[in-house]
């Protein structure tokens, strides 16, 4: 990828012109060839997306390339707010896991078969796992640790 300023606006080319300024295969040209006529490379950094975003591209002269700022979010949210967001999503993860055994709780309440031992434990377990998550997600004490929390993923 590369990028060229036109007096303070910064052009970003996923592809480099096959015609530019009446230079056919412009394209082709290598790229200290490409930089004399103002093309140069862009670096996108890494980042952590949860926490983090990149700024608008700006030139990097110690490093002669284009580049993107990249700095840490900022949360309207409280930290108590976040949070709670955090622990709903959650709470819908396991309830949703809950929901497709709920059928024998039902059967069992109505006076029906008595709940299987192995779905009672496992339903034990989900709810044990969620209170263990809901510790973690209320232990972190900045909003970019809630942020970076990763929820689990229940098949």
């Amino acid at each position: 990828m590369k990028a060229k300023d036109y007096n303070g606006t910064i052009k970003v080319y996923s592809q480099v012109p096959k015609t530019y300024n009446n230079i056919i295969n412009f394209h082709l040209l290598s790229d200290s060839e490409l930089e004399s006529h103002g093309f140069y490379d862009v670096n996108t950094p890494s980042y952590n997306s949860n926490t983090q975003e990149l700024g608008d591209i700006e030139w990097d002269s110690n490093n002669s390339r284009f580049t993107y700022p990249v700095s840490d979010k900022t949360w309207s949210e409280t930290l108590a707010e976040m949070k709670s967001s955090k622990i709903a999503n959650l709470k819908a993860i396991y309830n949703s896991k809950l929901a497709t055994t709920d059928w024998y709780v039902v059967r069992e309440a109505e006076g029906g078969t008595a709940l299987p031992s192995d779905i009672a434990t496992e339903r034990g377990n989900l709810r044990t796992e969620c209170a263990t998550k809901e510790g973690e997600i209320n232990s972190k004490t900045t909003k970019a640790e809630v942020a970076d929390y990763t929820l689990p993923y229940l098949d």
